[in-house]
């Protein structure tokens, strides 16, 4: 047997290998408890945004807490991407049986949802720094984060605006992430599309 079929049994070994690998436990855990995270962030932030005027005991409690949270989704999100580049060469490749649209879809869902999970708390960030009723950015055991932005309740606006589209469209991304997930793993034939069993 030649060298060159043997290199290419190798590669095609480690692509097979690559192909079937979970994802380093850390990476594992952090997906889950960042989609938790985020899922309980949308629910309580669409329903604190249409609480009456009158249940201030309410929104004392739930603007606090969305605040901290969503601050700790972006320190996870930064977090992931640390170890994305720490385990680079250990991460799993796209699966062979992938048609070429869904490989494209597939990345393209990924690294937008990256991107909304450190660009959205930004946002909210931005929007609570910059009211002028502000009542401070609170971080569990830290009382106030430093506020950066200067006082503009018209910036408000537009960073409130952001934060909310943002947040609706990270939603989007993860209702399609979800959707494939389920149809690798339940519609497609054999067991090479099944992507979910990498994050289990």
């Amino acid at each position: 047997m030649g060298a060159p079929f043997k290199t290419l049994i190798t590669e095609n070994s480690l692509v097979s290998v690559l192909n079937r690998a979970k994802y380093p436990l850390s990476i594992r855990c952090l997906h889950w408890l960042r989609a938790l995270l985020i899922l309980g962030l949308i629910a309580t932030g669409w329903y604190m945004t249409r609480l009456p005027e009158s249940d201030m005991a309410t929104a004392s409690f739930l603007y606090p807490n969305h605040k901290q949270f969503g601050v700790l989704v972006w320190l996870l999100a930064v977090v992931h991407l640390t170890l994305r580049w720490q385990y680079k060469k250990r991460l799993p490749t796209a699966p062979s049986g992938l048609t070429a649209w869904e490989k494209i879809l597939s990345h393209a869902i990924h690294w937008l949802l990256i991107v909304l999970t450190l660009l959205v708390p930004l946002l909210g960030y931005s929007l609570s720094s910059s009211f002028t009723q502000s009542d401070g950015i609170p971080f569990f055991f830290i009382e106030q984060l430093p506020q950066l932005l200067p006082k503009n309740d018209a910036a408000f606006a537009v960073f409130q605006m952001l934060h909310r589209y943002g947040a609706y469209l990270m939603l989007a991304c993860i209702a399609l992430h979800v959707a494939g997930a389920l149809k690798h793993r339940l519609l497609d034939k054999g067991k090479e599309t099944d992507v979910l069993q990498r994050m289990l």
